[in-house]
């Protein structure tokens, strides 16, 4: 185990004192229980229930339920997401572990009452709550995160002493129509009441109340897509949103030899922030090949222009590090008994189909594996919002107001389109909100064409092509939760005739 806690990263940081499996260990105030094990050199903290198989962090965001442990007694809780509290008791967890029963959240109290609510505190959230507010609207702001700026703009730990960027936080934080509720997740939609829990990440009694409103806007954001291959479910391979969320947000560099691969723009920022923690990047994958990402950012020029400069950086990041970057490449296994040791990489053709004897074999202790975006579409779903023919998106009409009355929709859960599009979408989502709950509000729409044309161009730069089915094989495990392999999932659908 190689990841480390960039300490000196850090400025005035108190100590906390906590156990981990019964032995004392001085965390760092702002940790999360995820931080501490990985700085304290562990990547692996529980067996899945079937097979016994290692696991810790892949996700970094709370999705997938990876990095579960016991805390204070109480099972499946997400260490990823939990911050660390003076006197914690950590455990390792073996399989699955059921509660007790004696520690429920505690339902009950006056349902709380708004305008507008928003789910969701990153780019488009931030953005739909100003919105909202500024056109006369009492908001309340939902967040899972213990401060406002989602996964884009991920800052370190209060605590850490470590000064961010500016990016509006203060303004949401000071805005008097505006009611911030960190740590809280809206679990259940009906109509347009929701049901939150709100308290430190899955402890015992935490608080469940409803939210009664005249209109919601979800901005619940995206997770990282991840292609499965042999060896992706080894203690050690992360999302590449994952190894960023650590550096950023824990100081934490996932290994000292990390290997990135994947598809699309965000392997770069990724790349920057680990060797912003100390971390050496030997590799840089991109699956599609230049011809294939020139033309499409050719296919829309003005785009292209428009994105030359953040790209200037990163190059010169990239340059200073050494950092190989390689297109028409990616990681097709990750070798290692109970963590990773070593990869493989093999250029792809444009269909990304392994072109057989050019694998290369590269030791490294990390990878960072991401290939776009999936959309978080729980809620919208649960709201009964249409989707659109392809399941990947919520349909919304040029206010931003889904198929649901009252639920608007912004952000990445209506197409990936990056940040400025999620924020000039939430501006919209949030003023039309205000406007359908009776504030004089106007709603100006004239920034999302450009903004969608990048979209677009993206798309076409970055496409996901159908040769990543060939990188796995029967024995590759494709469902990590249920632990079930890709043969299993042919035999069940040549059994059962399934077209």
């Amino acid at each position: 185990m190689t990841a480390f806690f960039a300490r000196d990263s850090v400025g005035t940081a108190d100590v906390v004192p906590v156990t981990v499996d019964g032995a004392p260990v001085e965390a760092v105030a702002g940790q999360t229980v995820a931080g501490v094990l990985l700085g304290g050199g562990r990547d692996a903290w529980r067996t899945t229930r079937g097979g016994g198989r290692p696991r810790g962090v892949f996700c970094g965001i709370g999705a997938c339920f990876d990095c579960l442990v016991v805390v204070n007694g109480v099972p499946d809780v997400r260490a990823c997401q939990r911050t660390v509290c003076a006197g914690d008791e950590i455990r390792s967890q073996a399989g699955a572990v059921l509660p007790d029963g004696t520690a429920r959240a505690a339902v009950g109290g006056a349902v709380r009452l708004a305008e507008v609510v928003v789910v969701g505190a990153g780019p488009a959230g931030m953005a739909a709550a100003l919105a909202a507010a500024d056109g006369g609207a009492s908001v309340v702001l939902i967040d899972a995160g213990r401060a406002v700026g989602g996964q884009f703009h991920r800052q370190a730990a209060a605590e850490f002493g470590v000064r961010g960027k500016e990016f509006g936080a203060s303004r949401v934080l000071s805005h008097e129509r505006i009611t911030y509720l960190p740590e809280s997740s809206a679990w259940a939609v009906e109509g347009l009441r929701l049901w939150v829990q709100s308290g430190a990440a899955d402890a015992a009694g935490r608080s469940a109340f409803a939210v009664d409103s005249q209109a919601v806007v979800l901005a619940t954001g995206a997770y990282d897509r991840v292609l499965p291959f042999p060896g992706w479910d080894l203690p050690g391979v992360y999302t590449a949103g994952a190894a960023q969320a650590l550096a950023k947000g824990q100081r934490i560099a996932v290994g000292r030899r990390v290997v990135v691969a994947g598809t699309g723009p965000f392997l770069l920022p990724v790349a920057e922030s680990l060797v912003g923690v100390g971390a050496s990047v030997v590799g840089l994958f991109e699956a599609n090949r230049l011809a294939t990402v020139v033309r499409g950012w050719s296919s829309d020029p003005m785009v292209a222009v428009s994105k030359l400069g953040e790209l200037a950086g990163y190059a010169r990041v990239l340059a200073q590090h050494r950092v190989l970057l390689r297109h028409g490449w990616t990681v097709t296994e990750a070798h290692g008994s109970d963590r990773v040791e070593a990869v493989t990489v093999a250029r792809l053709d444009v269909g990304w189909n392994p072109l057989p004897g050019t694998e290369r074999r590269i030791e490294c202790d990390a990878v960072c594996v991401g290939f776009g975006f999936t959309p978080q579409l729980e809620l919208a779903v649960a709201a009964g919002s249409r989707l659109t023919d392809d399941g990947l998106a919520v349909v919304v009409d040029s206010q931003q107001q889904t198929t649901t009355p009252g639920v608007f929709a912004a952000g990445e859960l209506t197409g990936i389109g990056g940040a400025a599009l999620s924020a000039a979408e939430g501006v919209v989502a949030g003023a039309a909100a205000a406007r359908s709950v009776g504030h004089s509000t106007a709603v100006n729409t004239e920034r999302l064409p450009r903004l969608q044309r990048f979209a677009a161009a993206l798309g076409r730069a970055y496409p996901v092509r159908e040769g990543w089915k060939a990188w796995s094989v029967a024995s590759t495990v494709v469902c990590r939760c249920e632990e079930v392999c890709r043969g299993e999932v042919e035999g069940a659908v040549a059994e059962r005739g399934v077209e």
